[in-house]
């Protein structure tokens, strides 16, 4: 299969544009979505640093699937996939337009990875909405949401998410959407929204992360259960890790690697984002 021809048939969204940097969020609470605060000015300033892009492929921690699956409807719901918040939060609506033709793409590139478009069951759950009504709140720009396979482990991920590097090249924004620290057993609800506030084993965790990938030293980060025990207690589960490795997955020989909102709250969560290219 020659992927490039591929990609060439759906011209309609996957125009000749500059290449586009990777974005992982730390998306944090749901409240972010109706937040003013630093990460969300991390969120907008991120946004407003790079060329607006044709259309958006969101890796989310929330879409956890036993497979990988794309959402391939014209018009996704927004999904309110969380509990005990307030009711401004669950009236919110994101209208973003779906695109088949870019999840139909996407498909193609992981081939031979047995990808499945759906067409009607999800939609655009909190890990995507909560940031991208943030970067670009008109909500005009197609998103097409990819599943994470909890089957496989995480050096799976990482070299499945190679194959999605061409997309870069035609104005798609690759976003991943989690938490590096992430561990909501442990979370100090009394600082829940204090900056800054971290557990030493969080601050220990971060620590390690952040060298790994200003270093590129992306081989720890799918070897992470090998790692010190800061880092088994950051990651208690892999949904919010695994879209960080989607995201450093993108880099090409040479790129800037940037870091963002790069605080711990609540002792045991981590906001920190990550851009790969410029």
């Amino acid at each position: 299969m020659n992927i490039e021809k591929e990609i060439e048939k759906y011209t309609e969204v996957l125009k000749t544009s500059e290449k586009l940097p990777a974005l992982f969020v730390g998306h944090g609470s749901p409240m972010n979505a109706i937040a003013n605060n630093t990460f969300v000015d991390g969120f907008q300033n991120a946004a407003n640093s790079i060329q607006t892009p044709q259309a958006i492929l969101c890796i989310s921690a929330h879409w956890f699937t036993p497979g990988t699956f794309l959402t391939g409807m014209q018009h996704p719901k927004t999904i309110h996939d969380f509990g005990g918040f307030p009711r401004e939060l669950y009236q919110i609506e994101y209208p973003a337009p779906g695109n088949k033709d870019l999840a139909e793409t996407t498909q193609q590139l992981l081939s031979p990875n047995p990808s499945i478009i759906d067409d009607s069951e999800w939609g655009l759950d909190h890990g995507s909405w909560s940031v991208l009504r943030h970067m670009y709140p008109e909500a005009t720009i197609p998103v097409v949401q990819l599943s994470i396979d909890y089957t496989k482990p995480a050096s799976y991920h990482f070299e499945l998410a190679k194959q999605l590097r061409p997309l870069r090249e035609k104005g798609v924004l690759i976003v991943g959407s989690g938490n590096i620290v992430h561990n909501l057993r442990m979370v100090d609800w009394q600082n829940v929204d204090k900056i800054d506030h971290g557990y030493e084993w969080a601050s220990e965790a971060r620590e390690i992360v952040n060298k790994a990938i200003i270093s590129h030293n992306y081989q720890s980060l799918t070897d992470y259960k090998k790692l010190s025990t800061s880092l088994q207690l950051a990651i208690p589960t892999p949904d919010h890790f695994l879209p960080l490795l989607y995201i450093l997955a993108q880099e090409n020989k040479n790129e800037p690697i940037n870091l963002f909102n790069d605080h711990l709250v609540g002792g045991s969560l981590s906001m920190t984002s990550v851009q790969v290219g410029e």
